[in-house]
């Protein structure tokens, strides 16, 4: 594109880029590997996160208190990041709970097969909930990363789905009870770190939630990486949470394809994928945030986390820009219409007209097979607009 390198790519309030703590505090471990960076304290992410341009953090239970912290050590890892949220004029549009870190979870929270695993679990995220909603976030997330199996006869799959849906059922009827402005967001994923997980993909939650007994209050956190590692298409599945009204929330980073969970930083991967997916978000109808959910690569040091985190941003906005330009270019206005995009959006039976008038309606197959789609112009077009050489 003809800008500057720096003109209208730097994030403001207004852009709603948000950040897990979880993703610049990420210290670098791996099955394979150690810590490589220090712990980074969560008043220190959210007030750099805000020098950055971010408008928010989301964070899970442990990353700002440890795991067997009582009420008054949970109070004081608290305070500094509401003192920092306070200083900074940061929110915290989404709150989680880890229900896979702890050795107890080995086999998940909600499905896990020991019944008092479940309850314990069920109570670790009322607690949460509450302090969600103290904090003024509007979607509670839930990634069930252990809830699933390696093996056939370990889990009864209908019944864990039967205690899932309890889980949700009695979480939504105690938003309820509270008058909590809140909303459960699940974030699907096909498998790792469990062989296979529960609630794979984009619609088999949409289905689960069809059947709960609240299912106004629980909607979809789809991932790029998480989609992509089963070979769909993120904007497809984004567009169908969309269609559904149950796109609460969004999880940005970037994937090479059917592989493990990358996490890399959002338009590394499949920047066709990351262009479609900005184009969807900008002009489907998506209102929350911009939510980045990535891992700085084990090469970088504490300079080098920053600068990934301050690129998800800009390269969001520079993908804006290009969609903005596509989306503007008269040569592709037209291409749309004769590729018939237009005409996807009309009824094919139009009001008032019977079945009868369509079946006595008189078409020739063999002359409309000739008409070509039109398509590889009009894709050629995205592409030269992704490729910087039209706009």
């Amino acid at each position: 594109m003809a800008a500057t390198p720096d003109s209208g790519f730097t994030p403001t309030r207004d852009d709603r880029f948000s950040f897990g703590l979880w993703t610049v505090g990420w210290q670098g471990v791996d099955v394979f590997g150690t810590a490589i960076r220090p712990a980074m304290a969560p008043a220190d992410a959210i007030r750099r996160l805000s020098d950055l341009g971010a408008y928010g953090i989301t964070f899970h239970d442990n990353d700002v208190f440890p795991f067997d912290a009582d009420t008054v050590a949970k109070e004081a890892h608290l305070a500094p990041l509401r003192a920092a949220l306070e200083e900074t004029g940061l929110v915290v549009p989404m709150v989680t709970t880890n229900l896979f870190s702890h050795p107890v979870f080995r086999d998940g929270g909600f499905t896990n097969n020991d019944r008092d695993v479940r309850r314990f679990a069920l109570r670790k995220v009322l607690d949460n909930i509450d302090l969600a909603a103290e904090l003024g976030a509007r979607v509670f997330v839930a990634w069930g990363g252990r809830e699933g199996a390696e093996s056939g006869a370990a889990k009864d799959v209908k019944a864990a789905l039967d205690r899932y849906a309890e889980a949700f059922n009695l979480l939504g009827a105690y938003v309820l009870e509270q008058g909590y402005d809140l909303r459960f967001a699940i974030e699907p994923k096909p498998n790792e770190p469990r062989g296979d997980i529960l609630l794979p993909t984009v619609g088999h939650a949409l289905a689960f939630i069809n059947e709960l007994d609240h299912p106004e209050l629980v909607g979809l956190n789809p991932e790029v990486g998480h989609e992509e590692m089963a070979s769909l298409n993120y904007a497809h599945g984004l567009a169908q949470a969309l269609w559904h009204g149950k796109l609460f929330h969004i999880d940005l980073n970037g994937q090479h394809g059917p592989r493990y969970d990358q996490d890399l930083r959002f338009g590394a991967g499949n920047a066709r994928g990351a262009f479609w997916t900005v184009d969807i978000v900008e002009n489907g109808g998506y209102d929350g945030p911009r939510h980045f959910d990535y891992k700085p690569p084990r090469t970088e040091d504490l300079d080098g986390v920053w600068v990934s985190a301050e690129a998800c941003m800009r390269n969001y906005l520079i993908l804006r820009a290009k969609v903005r330009a596509f989306r503007a270019d008269p040569e592709v206005q037209q291409a749309l219409v004769d590729a018939r995009v237009d005409q996807l959006g009309v009824p094919t039976v139009a009001p008032g007209e019977t079945l009868a008038d369509l079946r006595a309606e008189s078409f020739d197959p063999e002359v409309a097979a000739r008409r070509g789609m039109g398509f590889e112009r009009l894709d050629q077009l995205a592409l030269e607009h992704l490729y910087g050489v039209r706009g």
